[in-house]
């Protein structure tokens, strides 16, 4: 190693210009009589750093190096004998023949030396396989158990991390894990409880047992205690019981005397979904105490939970107004943003300008994450009072003329966006802010969003050829994923504005001789719709398809397959895409949140794919439309059942994932039966799949096939039922005890098909041009009182799951004090029969009833009527 006289004087790090040749032949040195501990000590540091810095090293070298470190054990230096452990669990998986250090590992796991114990046990588990695992069982029970706390701590976490490759094994410890949880030492008692709730995570009722029990018997660690909280939590989530005994567990823990279990308390209630105002008081309250504390990191958790809570219930935080208004001059900036973003969401009108100039004088100081805090609560602010919109741009014009990462520049741009989208008078404010970052923009996909933007909205405004230099400009000087967006901007422009049809025309021939194919097909594209009549210009450049790419993709490669080219393409057979995220979404909080930091998961495969891999299901053709998961039982029964529909263009597919949450049953030929309800049934079941054997923990799927009735029925109910085979198994091993079944029946939930189910939403941009379309074909009016609403955002919302249909040109939001109001709703029937909806609702000012009109159209006299009887 050699280290420069320049690092020297800097003080840097003299392990940076390790080279890894040297470092593997200087192991050479373990093998020396008598050991030169001083050498031996740097060497294995030199190693350990190496691998710490993800450096690549041979299989060969590390199997080497691996076996002359274990050479070292002969002396008794503890430094040396605490550095072998380490080099030991980093060379696991990179040597060979590692298992060959398990002996001396359970000598010390096994011996007196305290200090060794705990060390050998996490090497041991790090090297040891599935298969010897049993050889050490005894020995993990008894250190489960030790008194000596380092020692039980270190086999816990060591259990939990062998719960991914041996968890039957690992189960058989619970009597000693539950044992460890009654320890005195913390860290051993919030370890103990970790590993045993991962143990009972399986069985709900287990669970459910476990909080009970270590809620009422009080854990001395605060520790185990926060983790009881989220696990508290976790259930109350899933099961959404707000008034149970668990809810009352972590309102008690408000009274902790510690604070780190205070604080998780009132976090816990403050993320349950659906508290009341009433139940948030005490932990308002609570976050309340800790803006006064005088520990920074205490201010900050309850200034930053007080945020987010503002976002949901912004008039339980007014009560802390007085309290945050002091934290503005805060000497940690981050406090002081959060609290003047807090009282952004929570202030009165009036306060806004004063709020404003105080963050202005520090935002520049402040990093990217905590500006994105501030974007987001003047997104919120302004659309609570939208006539602020004239002293909110001019603060986000010079927050995004300054540097910033794509994160940052992001969020602005979306703020900015959703103000041009919700307010019609800070539209040409917004377009013309956002002309100006476009000019200067290093971000290709913000440039296009922008690009999207004005061909959608500049239009619409009263001077729109003053925008299209800005888009020409991206033509010219721009990559060629921004010069096609231009390219599709350009043509809206076209379209919607016939004064400037010719202009566009000359533009878009000069973009015929781009460099790029991608622009020269758009520029021929457009030009030739440009030309046609307004219909085919609506259909073509205004309203593009929202076709499943996979679906068309399937129905274009069955069409060339059947080589009937007699007929046209039919585009109704291709499913709809997936409703896009609309403007009322709001975004995730862009907190750094530890969760974002874990693995992912690998992504679920689609439903079409997974129907399509199926012989039985493959032959319906492209799937139309899929609902969201329908529980048919309890979620804490003993066989949990979820369905989901899948809609064809004949047939309709109900999937049940079923799931055995009996430690000792397997079940057998399991079977979901229907009986259809009324005298004359008219649905059929053409086919089936049932589910072979569903062990404990796992979760299979079984399939019904149903036709839709030749009479054009699309409405039907059943009793359900699941039938299936029990076989008793050994707990432990889940091996069955015998060939012997009986026979059982689980009774669910009724199954209700409705008109929703044969309809996929549609957003169209522009509804009028295709309402007129469908002028003189089939529609249906009727006028009735809705009695079981109250608003008619709820009205709307109730007509628009009925039928299955999507809200249109941002028509669901309903202007604030309004008492009557027009939502345009779209969707597209089984078969692609195209379907438009006015509701036109109203309130009744002497009773309060909602009075709702609605219009149907439809290109087929039978959609129309379907969905008049829905109504009905």
């Amino acid at each position: 190693m050699k280290r420069d006289k320049k690092d020297e004087e800097a003080g840097g790090n003299i392990y940076a210009n390790l080279d890894k040749t040297s470092v593997i032949q200087e192991t050479r040195a373990f093998n020396e009589t008598p050991i030169n501990i001083p050498k031996c000590r740097g060497v294995l540091t030199k190693l350990l750093y190496l691998r710490l810095q993800e450096e690549s090293i041979g299989r060969a070298e590390a199997t080497r190096a691996f076996f002359a470190i274990t050479k070292l054990w002969q002396t008794k230096d503890v430094t040396i004998r605490c550095l072998i452990y380490l080099a030991i669990k980093e060379l696991s998986t990179a040597s060979d023949d590692v298992i060959i250090a398990t002996q001396s590992l359970m000598k010390d796991m096994t011996g007196r030396e305290d200090l060794y114990r705990a060390r050998a046990i996490r090497a041991l588990c790090k090297i040891i396989d599935a298969g010897m695992l049993q050889t050490i069982e005894r020995y993990m029970k008894q250190a489960i158990v030790d008194r000596n706390g380092s020692v039980s701590s270190a086999a816990l976490v060591s259990s939990n991390h062998m719960m991914r490759q041996s968890a039957e094994i690992v189960r058989r410890w619970a009597n000693e894990v539950q044992e460890a949880v009654s320890s005195d030492n913390q860290m051993v008692q919030y370890h103990a409880l970790g590993l045993l709730y991962k143990i009972r995570s399986n069985d709900r009722l287990a669970v459910n047992k476990l909080v009970q029990k270590f809620s009422k018997s009080g854990l001395r660690s605060p520790y185990a205690v926060c983790y009881l909280i989220r696990i508290a939590t976790k259930l109350l989530e899933e099961d959404d019981q707000a008034d149970s005994a668990l809810f009352q567990f972590i309102d008690t823990c408000l009274r902790h005397k510690s604070e780190m279990v205070v604080y998780e308390a009132a976090s816990a209630i403050v993320s349950l979904p659906n508290t009341t105002p009433k139940e948030l008081a005490p932990a308002i309250s609570v976050l309340q105490l800790f803006c006064s504390s005088p520990k920074p990191s205490v201010r900050f958790a309850a200034v930053r939970t007080l945020n987010k809570v503002a976002s949901k219930h912004p008039q339980s935080v007014t009560s802390c107004n007085v309290d945050l208004e002091k934290l503005i001059t805060d000497p940690n900036r981050s406090i002081a943003t959060l609290a003047i973003t807090t009282l952004l969401k929570t202030g009165a009108e009036s306060s806004v300008e004063r709020l404003m100039k105080q963050i202005s004088g520090f935002v520049s100081e402040i990093s990217d994450e905590f500006k994105i805090v501030v974007v987001e609560a003047i997104r919120s602010l302004i659309a609570r009072y939208p006539r602020k919109h004239t002293v909110m741009m001019p603060f986000l014009t010079n927050m995004l003329r300054n540097d910033g990462g794509f994160d940052y520049k992001k969020a602005i741009v979306e703020t900015v966006i959703a103000i041009v989208e919700e307010n019609p008078d800070a539209r040409v404010a917004g377009l013309a802010q956002l002309c100006e970052f476009i000019e200067d923009c290093e971000h290709p996909s913000l440039a296009t969003r922008v690009l999207h933007l004005l061909g959608r909205e500049a239009p619409k405004t009263p001077n729109p050829q003053s925008y299209i230099r800005f888009v020409y400009n991206r033509v010219i000087l721009e990559c060629t994923q921004v010069r096609a967006a231009a390219v599709t901007a350009l043509a809206k422009f076209g379209a919607q504005v016939a004064e400037l049809r010719p202009s566009i025309e000359v533009l878009l021939r000069r973009c015929l001789l781009d460099s790029d194919d991608e622009v020269r097909d758009r520029a021929t594209f457009y030009l030739y719709m440009l030309q046609q009549s307004s219909q085919i210009i609506n259909n073509f450049i205004l309203d593009q398809l929202q076709v499943s790419p996979i679906g068309l993709e399937k129905s274009l490669g069955a069409y060339v397959e059947e080589k009937k080219f007699d007929k046209p393409f039919d585009m109704r057979v291709v499913p709809i895409a997936a409703q896009p995220i609309t403007h009322t979404e709001k975004p995730k909080p862009k907190l750094a949140d530890p969760e974002d930091l874990k693995p992912k998961a690998p992504k679920k495969p689609e439903h079409s794919e997974r129907l399509g891999a199926l012989p039985q299901l493959a032959q319906l053709g492209p799937l139309f439309h899929s609902s969201s998961n329908i529980p048919l039982n309890d979620s804490v029964s003993e066989y949990t059942v979820q369905m989901i529909k899948h809609t064809f263009t004949n047939h309709i597919v109900l999937q049940f994932d079923c799931r055995n949450t009996v430690e000792d049953q397997r079940l057998v030929e399991v079977a979901v039966v229907l009986e259809e309800q009324g005298d004359e049934p008219e649905w059929q079941i053409t086919d089936r799949i049932d589910i072979d054997a569903l062990p404990y923990g796992e979760t299979r799927s079984a399939y019904l096939v149903l036709e839709y009735p030749d009479s054009g029925a699309v409405v039907g109910q059943f009793e359900c039922s699941l039938k299936f085979k029990v076989k008793d198994v050994d707990p432990k091993t889940g091996e069955p005890e015998s060939d012997d079944t009986y026979d059982d029946q689980y009774v669910l939930e009724e199954v209700d098909i409705g008109v929703s189910d044969s309809v996929q939403p549609l957003v169209r941009q522009h509804f009028n041009a295709g309402w007129e379309k469908l002028e003189g074909a089939a529609e249906i009016d009727q006028t009735f009182a809705l009695s079981s609403v109250s608003t008619l955002e709820e009205a709307i919302k109730k007509v628009s799951e009925l039928l299955g249909v999507a809200a249109c040109e941002r028509s669901d939001l309903v202007p604030e004090g309004k008492s009557n109001h027009q939502a345009l709703l779209a969707g597209v029937f089984r078969g692609g029969h195209e379907v438009l909806v006015k509701a036109k609702a109203a309130i009744d000012p002497t009773d309060g009833t909602i009075n709702m009109n609605i219009v149907i159209r439809s290109d087929d006299d039978g959609v129309a009527d379907v969905l008049g009887s829905a109504l009905n």
